[in-house]
């Protein structure tokens, strides 16, 4: 069986590492399955991208179609006529795509259109929030997929109930989780840690990237006063369009410190020592989860609900006091404990490359 792996985005790397691995023991153990990874280009740092992928120990991708940036329209334009050139010039049985990011349905389409089969890993998840690229993201590219690998069972009555019949969803983890786990033991102080004089569980980490979030001046700015007032250092990693509004603050923050984005081990570090997150990421929700760090989420809604209902996530929304309170409760140590969602314990590429064998026998 003939499979091409697509990534575009950073958080693709962490989902894509996993099942790269579990192929190749798979063809360590004779069995036939070969991929091609196909490197979008969507996220375009390439510095931090190269980093990533070194980090991850993923190999380097067979091509680059050197999406780059531009707005939705345009990455989506550019990713699908690339895409469809590479596609004609290596056919395979099996297009796999990961998470919900432009490339994910990008490359769906193309696929489809020229009739290969397409798996999604992390199909079904819903935040029914139109506003966010993401979902629009996520509808087209399930509406077409063929085999959908969910991370809860959550994701599969969603997709139930959008006519997916059930021999169609493999119910198989996160393998976002399965990159964590591994990875935690290689887990890296960063340099900013004796720089800041940080100690552990006495400090917050905190990323906003949502235009929701950073793009009105004031909201930015009412959010950096509630933050700033717990009185605990806070490491803000920032985007760079998210620079230009904190580096024009009326009001400095005093416990807030922006630094350059982190490499993953370092990230995971941060996180895993923190007292805290505060985001509105969709992927450090689950992080947190399996971590058990609280985490604050600056959203009116999540495409990861078993991460309220049963990990260490809650939902702050656009509520400046709400904010303030929970801050207080993690202060206070009254944050909920959490635990762990069902096979979010690092074989959930294993279980993904069983099923794509099976496809392969059909």
């Amino acid at each position: 069986m003939k499979i091409t792996l697509i990534a575009g985005a950073r958080p693709n790397f962490m989902k894509i590492a996993p099942i790269i691995r579990a192929i190749e023991r798979a063809q360590k153990d004779g069995h036939k399955l070969t991929y091609r990874l196909v490197h979008t280009g969507q996220h375009y740092d390439d510095k931090l991208s190269k980093i990533f992928f070194e980090q991850l120990e993923i190999p380097e991708a067979h091509v680059n179609l050197g999406a780059g940036s531009g707005t939705q329209a345009e990455q989506t334009a550019r990713i699908m006529i690339e895409f469809e050139k590479d596609l004609l010039a290596n056919p395979n049985n099996l297009v796999v795509v990961v998470g919900d990011v432009t490339s994910t349905m990008a490359c769906t389409i193309v696929a489809k259109k020229l009739n290969t089969k397409v798996a999604h890993v992390e199909g079904g998840i819903r935040s029914f929030d139109m506003t966010m690229p993401e979902e629009i993201n996520r509808i087209v590219t399930d509406s077409l997929s063929d085999y959908f690998f969910t991370t809860s069972h959550v994701a599969n009555e969603n997709l139930k109930k959008t006519g997916v019949r059930e021999e169609q969803i493999f119910f198989v983890g996160n393998t976002m989780i399965d990159t964590l786990l591994t990875q935690l033991p290689r887990a890296q102080k960063p340099t900013l840690w004796n720089e800041l004089g940080l100690q552990s569980k006495n400090y917050f980490v905190l990323t906003l990237h949502r235009p929701s979030n950073v793009d009105d001046p004031e909201k930015f700015a009412r959010w950096m006063q509630v933050l700033d007032a717990t009185g605990l250092p806070i490491v803000f990693p920032v985007h760079p369009r998210t620079m230009k509004n904190f580096s024009t603050l009326a009001q400095k923050p005093k416990n807030i410190q922006a630094c350059d984005p982190l490499s993953y081990l370092e990230f995971i570090y941060l996180i895993k020592e923190s007292k805290a997150v505060i985001t509105d990421s969709g992927g450090i929700q689950e992080e947190t989860t399996v971590l058990g760090v609280p985490c604050l989420t600056l959203r009116n809604n999540t495409e990861r609900p078993e991460t309220v209902t049963e990990g260490t996530n809650e939902m702050i929304g656009d509520n400046f006091v709400a904010l303030s309170n929970a801050l207080e409760k993690v202060k206070e140590g009254k944050w909920k404990p959490g635990k762990v969602p069902q096979l979010w314990d690092g074989r959930t590429a294993d279980r993904i490359v069983h099923e794509l064998l099976k496809l392969g026998n059909q």
